[in-house]
């Protein structure tokens, strides 16, 4: 019998330690606004002086810092699924279907009318990298406001995989416009 006691004694206290802990543990984790890494990437204000992509990609290499405006379009899914990752469109260039007149398109943002080429020349893959230069692993459709169509307005450099044929933007500042 006091063998037993002596074995269950060490394990009584650890439970109780442990009981005593999480409490602690689950109100700090209460009291603090649940966070993402994506929240750091959003800004209030719009970075000044964005051009627009059909100019920027002309001239833009790897490594270049660049401030882009735009609208999320130009396919159909413009958001990657489960990463942070989407398609920012020039509307200088190409029209998203709820601006043509008459065109009752279920998805505007696949700019179904303009043709594949100036979805080309027009379109910038967005992306979010964390330290280790990785597109993060979570996705970006409704974050802080972000859906098709909207206006947004971002700084970033632009990826060592980017090609005159597929711009690539790593942003760093991310700013979307109130709808």
């Amino acid at each position: 019998m006091k063998t037993t006691t002596l074995l269950l004694l060490p394990a009584i206290c650890l439970c109780l330690a442990n009981c005593e802990r999480k409490p602690a543990a689950t109100t700090a984790a209460a009291t603090q606004a649940p966070t993402t890494e994506l929240d750091s990437f959003f800004v209030a204000a719009a970075p000044a002086s964005p051009g627009e992509i059909h100019i920027v990609r002309t001239t833009a290499k790897p490594g270049d810092a660049v401030t882009l405006t735009g609208l999320v379009m130009g396919r159909d899914t413009p958001f990657v699924e489960g990463r942070a990752a989407f398609i920012l469109g020039d509307r200088s260039v190409i029209t998203p279907c709820n601006a043509v007149p008459g065109d009752n398109c279920e998805t505007p943002w696949d700019t179904c009318c303009d043709t594949p080429e100036d979805k080309q020349r027009a379109t910038a893959t967005i992306q979010l990298v964390g330290a280790d230069g990785r597109v993060l692993k979570q996705g970006l459709k409704g974050v802080k406001g972000l859906t098709e169509l909207s206006t947004v307005t971002l700084t970033g450099t632009v990826d060592k995989a980017s090609t005159p044929q597929a711009l690539i933007i790593n942003a760093t500042q991310l700013h979307v416009a109130s709808q």
